[in-house]
């Protein structure tokens, strides 16, 4: 029985899906936060634009 508690405790196989995990959350702040302030910008242009327009 100890002999099975210690390979669980060596075994790193879910270490793998939490990194994932932690990158894909990163990957997706980045992404979000890109997103609003390009959002903000981009509305800007267009409210630009379409007061320019008859």
């Amino acid at each position: 029985m100890l002999e099975k508690m210690k390979n669980l405790w060596k075994d790193e196989e879910g270490a793998t899906a939490v990194e994932y995990g932690v990158m894909i959350a990163l990957i997706s702040a980045a992404l979000i936060g890109t997103i609003v302030l390009i959002g903000g910008k981009l509305l800007a242009a267009f409210e630009t634009v379409e007061a320019a327009l008859p």
